[in-house]
């Protein structure tokens, strides 16, 4: 069954995933290359000045990235199941409901935890070949909030589209954008280093979010 539910939503999602990658790769080569082309032109030395000296990370045009791809990434998993009122037949489906619905946005979550991971790891290979290793994992460091950011807006966003109502769905859509808003308070480098652990359990928490709409609808709940 959990298999069906994972081949049922890859169906849905297969063109999202893909673009999500390509837009990923297309941004993530696009920064690789301005560094290689300022170290081409100015150096190696100027760049890590630059960096320690005004704290500089070169790849932050990405970081608003991850939370749009989360939130469309919820949207075309989540939308049809409401347009299509498919939620009410999955929710009868011969197996837990509550399991079903931990399926579905842990789908969503691990196909998203793939995408950013590998988009992660892309930055660091190229970034450990032109900059020393502390440079490398400070930018890197840095960068993991903005990822997590994505998790999260996936998450928060399925919590919106699966409230049955618009009064309810619009309260939950302004908590989600303060919610998000944390991540990006500060913009400096490693400044959420200590906060990391907080924000995991942050975002794992979020996902009970999904729950609470899904059981407003199966009790019914309407404008």
């Amino acid at each position: 069954m959990i298999k069906a539910i994972f081949y049922k939503e890859w169906i849905k999602t297969k063109w999202i995933f893909i673009l999500s990658a390509l837009a990923l790769f297309g941004f993530a080569s696009y920064l690789i290359f301005n560094v290689y082309r300022m170290i081409e032109l100015k150096g190696a030395v100027h760049i890590w000045e630059v960096m320690i000296q005004r704290d500089v990370l070169f790849i932050d045009m990405i970081r608003f990235v991850p939370p749009v791809i989360g939130i469309l990434f919820a949207i075309t998993q989540f939308v049809p199941e409401m347009q299509r009122k498919c939620l009410k037949l999955t929710l009868h489906l011969p197996c837990d409901a509550q399991k079903i619905i931990l399926s579905m946005v842990g789908y969503g979550a691990v196909m998203l935890l793939l995408l950013f991971s590998a988009t992660l790891a892309c930055f660091y290979v190229n970034l450990r070949i032109i900059l020393v290793e502390q440079i490398a994992n400070h930018i890197i460091l840095s960068a993991v909030v903005w990822f997590l950011s994505g998790i999260l807006a996936y998450l928060l966003t399925a919590w919106c589209v699966l409230e049955p109502t618009w009064k309810r769905r619009i309260l939950n859509a302004v908590v989600s954008i303060l919610l998000v808003k944390i991540f990006f308070y500060n913009v400096a480098g490693e400044a959420y280093n200590s906060f990391l652990p907080i924000l995991l359990l942050y975002t794992a928490m979020a996902s009970s979010f999904v729950f609470l709409s899904v059981s407003r609808f199966k009790e019914g709940k309407q404008d």
